[in-house]
C-alpha cells in the first residue's frame, strides 16, 4: 500500500493539475471582460489580478485547516453533511457534480484554443477536435488503465518549469535588457465598444473581470479530497503541498497578466469587429501563445513547447475530472442520493457509468456553446464558489462546537486561528459568489444554477425513494410469519430441444421440484409440431405442455397460464426456468434473449413466482470473459493510494 501513497513531489502535479490549468485560461479572460471599456481600462488588469491572488491565498489558507480537520478525503460535501446538515451536503455535491462536467468542456475547448494558436486546422476545426478529445480521455478512463503519478509529474512540471522561463525571460528583456517587448496584437488598434463608461458601469466591468479571472481558483478544492492518497503524515504533506500550490498559481498568475500587460497584448470576443488594422485572414491566438510567440521570438521551439504543454495540462485536468467525478457519485450513492450501481469503489460497471455519463454531459456543453471557451466560462466557477462558500460556513460551525468543550488554551488558541481564517474565507467566498451571479447570471451562469437545483431535486427524490423501500421492506419483515410454501411448481419454457433447453430441463429436475413440467407456446404449427415429434422420440420423460397463442404472441400466454397454475395452487411457489444465451457483443444481445427478457420483466410482477435464468454460453461469451479478466486498474486508484484491481495471474 505505502508504494501507492503519494510524496509531495508527485502529489503536487497529481492534485495540481487542474489549478495550475486555470492560469491558461483565467488571465485571457481578465482582458477580455475589459477590452469593452477599451485599451486604458487594460491599466486595471493587474489590481484585477491582485485581487484574484489574494482570493486564491485565503481559499488555500482556509483549505489547510480542512485538510486537517478532516482527512478521510470527504472535501467539502463531508464538511457541509457534518456540520450544516444533509441539505447542504446535497447541494455541495450537486454544485461539484455540476462542476466536474464544465472542468472537462472547460478543460477541453481551452486546449483547443491553445493548439489552434499553432495548428491552424485544430483552429478551424476546434469543435471536432473538442468532442475527439472528451472521446479519448473517456476511452482511456474507461480501459481503466492505471494512473501513474509520474507521468502526470512530467507535463504539470514542464507547464511550471516553461511559464517560469517563459516569464523570467520576458521580464529580463523589458527591465534588464530594456528591450521593447511587444505581443503579436500589440500594433492593432483596440475599438471599445464602451469607451465612456459611468463609474457605475465601470465598477461593474471590474467585477464582471475579477469574476472571470476567479476561474484560476478552480481545482484548489482537490487536494483536500485527496488526503488518503498522501504519504504519512497524510494531513501535514496535504497541506505543505497546498501551499506550494498556492505559491505557484499565484506566481504564474501575476506574472502572466503583468507580462501580458506591459506588452500591450490584446484579446478580445470578436477580433473582426473589435480589433482594427487586423491582416486577412487573422486567427486570434491565445494569451499565453502571444507571450511566448513574442518572448522566444527567433527561437521557435520555445513557443511549441510552451503551446504543447499547455495543451497537455488542460488535459490532465480533464482527466482529473474523469477521476474525481465518479468518486464523489460513490459517496452520495452510499448516502443514497445517487443510484446504488455508482456505489463499490474500483468496480468497472460502476465507474463506467459515471464515466460516460461526465462524458456525454461535457460534450453537450461544448456543442451547446460550440466550444468556445469564454462562454463556457460563464457557468464554470459558480458551482466551485457554492462549495467553498458552503464548505467554510461549516469548517466556522465546527470550530465553534470544538470550542465550546475545549479547555486547553494552546488548542482554544489554534481553534480560534482556524476560525477565523474560515470566517474570512466564507465571507470572501461568499462576496465572490454574488459578484459571479450578479455580473454573469444573464451571461450564462443560470445554466448552471438550473443543472444544479436539477440535480439537487433528482438526489433528493432517489434519496425519498430509498428510505421508502427501507421502511417498506421493515413492514414486510414485521408481518412476515416465516410459514413456508407447501409445494414447489417448476415451469420449463421450451422453444426447440436443442443443448440450452437440454439444460434447463436437467437443471430443473435438479432442484427436485413437487410438480415439474415443460412448456411451449404455439406460434407456429409447423415448428410446433416438429417439437412435439422430437420430444416423444427422445428419452426425455418430462411432460411437455402446449399452449395456443392465436395472436403468435409468447409472453401473454405464459403469464396467464402461470397465473392459472398460482389460482389453482395459491400457497404453492412457481419456479420458471428460462434458457438464454451468454453472448460477448452489445449487438448479439440485440439478437438474442428478446423474448426472454420480455418475459423475466412480466413475471416478476408476478407475486408466488420466481424466475430462474438459465444461462447457455456462446463462443463470443467465453472471449469477452478472458478480456474482462485481465488486470486493471480503477480511475482514481492512484489519487486516492489504491493499488491494482484485477486477477493475479500465476504463469
Amino acid at each position: 500500500m505505502r508504494d501507492t501513497l503519494l510524496p509531495k513531489r508527485i502529489a503536487l502535479p497529481v492534485f495540481a493539475s487542474d489549478a495550475m490549468s486555470s492560469v491558461a485560461y483565467a488571465p485571457q479572460e481578465v482582458f477580455l471582460v475589459l477590452s469593452v471599456a477599451g485599451i486604458s481600462a487594460y491599466s486595471l488588469a493587474p489590481w484585477v489580478g491582485l485581487a484574484v491572488a489574494v482570493v486564491l491565498l485565503v481559499v488555500v489558507a482556509a483549505y489547510r485547516q480542512n485538510v486537517h480537520a478532516y482527512p478521510s478525503g470527504g472535501g467539502d460535501y463531508e464538511v457541509a453533511t457534518v456540520n450544516l446538515g444533509p441539505t447542504a451536503g446535497v447541494t455541495v455535491g450537486a454544485a461539484l457534480l455540476v462542476d466536474y462536467v464544465l472542468t472537462v468542456a472547460v478543460s477541453v475547448t481551452a486546449a483547443a484554443e491553445n493548439i489552434g494558436s499553432a495548428v491552424p486546422f485544430v483552429h478551424d476545426h476546434k469543435l471536432l477536435f473538442c468532442l475527439v478529445g472528451i472521446v479519448l480521455v473517456a476511452a482511456v478512463n474507461l480501459r481503466g488503465v492505471r494512473e501513474s503519478g509520474v507521468l502526470m509529474a512530467v507535463p504539470t512540471y514542464a507547464f511550471i518549469l516553461g511559464m517560469i522561463v517563459m516569464l523570467t525571460w520576458g521580464f529580463a528583456q523589458v527591465f534588464v535588457l530594456g528591450r521593447d517587448l511587444e505581443a503579436s496584437t500589440a500594433g492593432y488598434e483596440l475599438v471599445a465598444e464602451q469607451s465612456d463608461l459611468t463609474s457605475l458601469a465601470l465598477v461593474f466591468l471590474v467585477a464582471r473581470s475579477f469574476s472571470s479571472g476567479c476561474a484560476a481558483l478552480t481545482g484548489v478544492e482537490a487536494i483536500s479530497n485527496g488526503v488518503p492518497a498522501f504519504q504519512k503524515p497524510k494531513s501535514r504533506n496535504a497541506a505543505t503541498t497546498l501551499v506550494m500550490l498556492g505559491t505557484v498559481a499565484v506566481v504564474l498568475l501575476l506574472g502572466i497578466v503583468v507580462l501580458a500587460q506591459r506588452m500591450h497584448a490584446k484579446y478580445v470576443m470578436d477580433p473582426a469587429t473589435e480589433l482594427a488594422g487586423l491582416p486577412d485572414g487573422y486567427r486570434q491566438m491565445s494569451i499565453l501563445a502571444q507571450l511566448a510567440e513574442s518572448v522566444f521570438a527567433g527561437f521557435p521551439f520555445g513557443f511549441y513547447f510552451i503551446t504543447v504543454v499547455t495543451a497537455l495540462i488542460l488535459l490532465l485536468a480533464a482527466n482529473t475530472a474523469f477521476n474525481g467525478f465518479p468518486v464523489l457519485g460513490s459517496v452520495l450513492a452510499h448516502d443514497r442520493y445517487l443510484p446504488r450501481q455508482l456505489l463499490t469503489r474500483g468496480d468497472r460497471l460502476a465507474f463506467s457509468n459515471g464515466i460516460v455519463f461526465l462524458a456525454v454531459a461535457a460534450m453537450a456543453f461544448v456543442v451547446a456553446f460550440d466550444g468556445e471557451v469564454t462562454a463556457l466560462i460563464q457557468l464554470y466557477i459558480v458551482g466551485v464558489f457554492v462549495s467553498f462558500t458552503l464548505g467554510q460556513t461549516g469548517m466556522t460551525r465546527h470550530w465553534t462546537r470544538l470550542l465550546r468543550t475545549e479547555t486547553d488554551p494552546d488548542a482554544r488558541s489554534r481553534m480560534v486561528r482556524a476560525r477565523v481564517i474560515a470566517v474570512i474565507a466564507m465571507v470572501m467566498t461568499g462576496s465572490v459568489l454574488v459578484v459571479v451571479l450578479l455580473t454573469k447570471f444573464t451571461e450564462g451562469a443560470w445554466i448552471a444554477i438550473v443543472a444544479m437545483v436539477a440535480l439537487f431535486v433528482l438526489m433528493k427524490l432517489i434519496n425519498r425513494h430509498y428510505r421508502s423501500v427501507q421502511r417498506e421492506l421493515q413492514a414486510a419483515a414485521e408481518r412476515d410469519d416465516g410459514v413456508l410454501p407447501s409445494r414447489t411448481h417448476s415451469i420449463v419454457l421450451v422453444s426447440s430441444l436443442l443443448l440450452p433447453t437440454v439444460r434447463a430441463l436437467r437443471y430443473a429436475r435438479a432442484t427436485r421440484p413437487d410438480v415439474l413440467e415443460a412448456v411451449t407456446v404455439n406460434v407456429d404449427d409447423r415448428e410446433t409440431r416438429t417439437l412435439v415429434a422430437n420430444w416423444e422420440d427422445s428419452d426425455i420423460d418430462i411432460p411437455l405442455k402446449v399452449i395456443a397463442s392465436p395472436y403468435r404472441d409468447v409472453t401473454r400466454p405464459v403469464i396467464t397460464y402461470v397465473r392459472r397454475v398460482r389460482r389453482e395452487s395459491p400457497r404453492d411457489v412457481i419456479t420458471v426456468f428460462i434458457p438464454e444465451y451468454v453472448v460477448g457483443h452489445w449487438w448479439e444481445q440485440i439478437l438474442h434473449n428478446q423474448s426472454a427478457l420480455r418475459l423475466k420483466t412480466r413475471l416478476l410482477f408476478e407475486p408466488g413466482v420466481m424466475v430462474t435464468s438459465v444461462p447457455w454460453q456462446l463462443a463470443s461469451s467465453k472471449q469477452a470473459a478472458l478480456r474482462q479478466e485481465e488486470t486493471f486498474f480503477a480511475p482514481g486508484d492512484t489519487r486516492r493510494g489504491f493499488g491494482a484491481v484485477g486477477r493475479k495471474e500465476n504463469r
